[in-house]
């Protein structure tokens, strides 16, 4: 039996990350009160005693995974019989054999590390494809740390890249096109001698460029999975803190969203604070807007703080710059983020959409699938602690095909709908749920839930709220109708094979601490570090439905911690995971989570586990980023793996005179968040 990992040695605000991430990331949220102090029932309080809700769940197995060609049907996870892997390990559980594991996770686990770089399996390389501030549109020029200016960085890669998605790129041999969300900028580590108290101007307008989206054409190299830029394409495009967003759905024109620089409602400045997001089936990639709060100073209404808005000023100090970002001038402006915001990348004149449909709240992701008859339905997360998830479910249909007019129509299909919020039940008496993680008598946590409808067009389902009411404060209307508080929903992904829907609970530190709400089925670890991975299977599969089973597939941290637990896999056989971020799927059905406050003594990286079959729970580590970064945006192709290595030397005590890492480009010169390709070495596919 090996030791428990140690822990960091640095001391980290909750949730691992560091005091600098807190500061610049979110504004220190977890220091702040949360912001949901409704009385709206936890899952612990509302345990159904009796009725097992796990034959729903199996049934749904049954229905969506033998549906998938070459997939063993999962009969629930005390159930599962786990392949032992061979005995021999790298001293951390991990099989050092490539040839070992579930189809797609074929490769030497990387064992846990506090190296600043890239680290990646044996028999892969790796490329920088593009770092903060290299260039991207025409007349851009070359990056220059200490000659920055607002207009450069409006042509040039933006900071702090999450969210990546890649699109075919019809007619252009090897082309693709890579658009990037730009969450936040960390001022301390862009500036040499910033200071905090008195950006400049220009400081203050450069950090307004360096937000937004990219959209960037890249080409591939044949013999491997190398990316380059094409600069200059006609499709590269840059989005800032002040290109111009068009508001659509039931809420735009509201009076809510009216400002003395719009009185129409209808047209916003900028997007803030991007974080993971989502690709359409037609072609347009999602962008969530999470911790837009921080931007804005002086609030004062009880709407502001739901939404964890100070009464004071802001870290940045952006509202000596600009009167929108001062409430006491413009009240309405933060009523005008925390939407998921739609592109076109094929179309640089498209104005982008934030979809009112879709609700306001600190959006992590949002990830469409389509029901039978060809609706979208788009999962998203809230990511707060005890808060809530979502779905949005489309009145209309997708139209199949590139043509204009169906183009056009699929560009308006997120703006009517059913927006719904969940409420789960477990299925175990609440005397087993103690708090330390252990599994109930009935071997798992799982239970049932419910769609609990909020608005559909112009009617309200919530009493007391109207319909643009519940979709500007859809945090309120969450409270109102008793939605299950969680730890931290982030990322929300529908497997593309089995219909399952994952969510990422990345952590929650504040459980089970005095005044709050203590361990549930859904969340049974007081003072959650580490997180957990809810799956949940829709009623008859159907996504359009208003219930579902659900039950936890993993719950993270060191395999030899007894509160952990890897879908019934063997424990020893499994790499540690900490604090659950951002989620995809790979061509095989395996889940590839990336990680965000490592709280295992290692740097963040990135994770397969194999969500179905005879392997299912068996996760192994892909790579580790550089000194502290976190891992986003992964996305995996059949010869290629795609992350964004954000934030790298985020360390407290960081800045441009003492940097506390050396990546991408080396000593002497300025960190730089980028985007990194890995790909096999023989020109396989991954993991095969």
């Amino acid at each position: 039996m090996r030791k428990l990992l140690p822990l960091l040695n640095s001391t980290p605000h909750p949730g691992g990350r560091s005091a600098l991430t807190c500061r610049y990331r979110c504004g220190d949220a977890c220091f702040h009160e949360v912001p949901n102090t409704s009385d709206n029932e936890y899952v612990g309080d509302v345990i159904a005693g009796a009725l097992s809700r796990r034959s729903m769940m199996r049934t749904a197995a049954v229905v969506t995974v033998a549906a998938a060609a070459g997939t063993a049907a999962v009969i629930g996870q005390g159930g599962d019989q786990a392949v032992a892997a061979p005995a021999t390990t790298d001293g951390y559980g991990n099989t050092p054999d490539k040839t070992d594991g579930a189809r797609g996770l074929r490769f030497a686990a990387v064992a846990p590390n506090k190296d600043d770089k890239v680290t990646v399996p044996d028999g892969y390389s790796q490329n920088v494809v593009i770092r903060w501030g290299d260039p991207i549109l025409r007349g851009a020029p070359a990056f220059d740390a200490d000659n920055q200016t607002a207009k450069a960085q409006a042509g040039q890669f933006g900071y702090n890249n999450d969210f990546l998605s890649l699109l075919p790129l019809r007619g252009e041999h090897g082309r693709q096109i890579l658009v990037a969300n730009h969450e936040y900028t960390d001022e301390v580590l862009m500036f040499r001698g910033y200071d905090a108290a008195n950006p400049t101007r220009e400081q203050v307008e450069i950090a307004w460029a360096a937000h937004g989206l990219s959209v960037v054409v890249v080409q591939e190299e044949h013999r491997s999975g190398k990316l380059t830029p094409v600069g200059r394409h006609p499709l590269n495009r840059r989005l800032t803190a002040t290109s111009e967003f068009k508001v659509t759905g039931p809420a735009a024109g509201s009076a809510l969203l009216r400002t003395s620089v719009d009185p129409t409602g209808t047209k916003v400045l900028g997007t803030l604070n991007n974080c993971a997001g989502g690709t359409t089936p037609w072609g347009t990639t999602l962008h969530g807007e999470e911790n837009f709060n921080q931007y804005f100073a002086n609030g004062s209404s009880a709407t502001d703080k739901r939404y964890g808005i100070g009464t004071g000023a802001t870290e940045r100090k952006w509202e000596r710059f600009d009167k929108r970002f001062d409430l006491k001038q413009e009240p309405n402006e933060v009523h005008r983020h925390g939407w998921v915001v739609e592109l076109d990348p094929y179309d640089p004149d498209f104005t982008p959409r934030k979809r009112t449909a879709l609700g306001r709240f600190k959006h992590e992701a949002a990830q469409p699938r389509l029901t039978d008859d060809g609706r979208p339905v788009v999962y998203m997360g809230d990511d707060e602690r005890f808060d809530y998830f979502y779905k949005f479910v489309s009145s209309k249909q997708m139209k199949k095909g590139n043509s204009r007019s169906a183009r056009e129509h699929n560009r308006t299909l997120l703006d009517e709908g059913t927006l719904y919020v969940a409420k789960l039940t477990g299925d175990s008496p609440a005397t087993e749920i103690d708090g330390s993680g252990k599994l109930p008598n009935d071997g798992e946590f799982d239970g049932s839930g419910v769609w609990i409808p909020l608005a559909s067009g112009d009617k309200s389902f919530v009493p007391g709220m109207s319909a643009e009411e519940v979709y500007i404060f859809t945090r309120l209307a969450g409270d109102k109708v008793g939605a299950t508080k969680m730890d931290r929903p982030e990322d929300v992904e529908p497997s593309p094979r089995t219909g399952r829907v994952y969510v990422a609970l990345t952590n929650n530190t504040d459980r089970g601490k005095p005044g709050k709400a203590g361990a549930d089925e859904a969340n049974p670890r007081n003072l959650n570090k580490h997180g957990q991975i809810l799956e949940l299977a829709e009623n008859w599969d159907d996504p359009a439905g208003d219930g579902f089973a659900w039950r936890l597939f993993l719950v993270a941290g060191d395999p030899n911690d007894p509160s952990t637990y890897f879908a019934g896999f063997p424990k020893e056989k499994v790499s540690p995971i900490s604090c659950p971020d951002n989620v995809a799927f790979d061509p095989y059905g395996n889940l590839w989570i990336s990680t965000d406050g490592n709280q295992l003594g290692s740097h963040d990286g990135l994770f397969g586990v194999a969500t179905h079959g005879e392997r299912r729970g068996e996760l192994k580590q892909f790579l580790t980023v550089p000194a502290g970064a976190e891992t986003c945006g992964p996305i995996i192709q059949d010869r290629r793996v795609l992350v964004a290595v954000q934030h790298p030397g985020e360390i407290d005590g960081a800045s441009v005179e003492k940097p506390a890492s050396a990546w991408p480009d080396g000593p002497g010169k300025i960190v730089r968040p980028s985007v990194v390709s890995v790909w096999r070495n023989n020109g396989r596919d991954i993991g095969v």
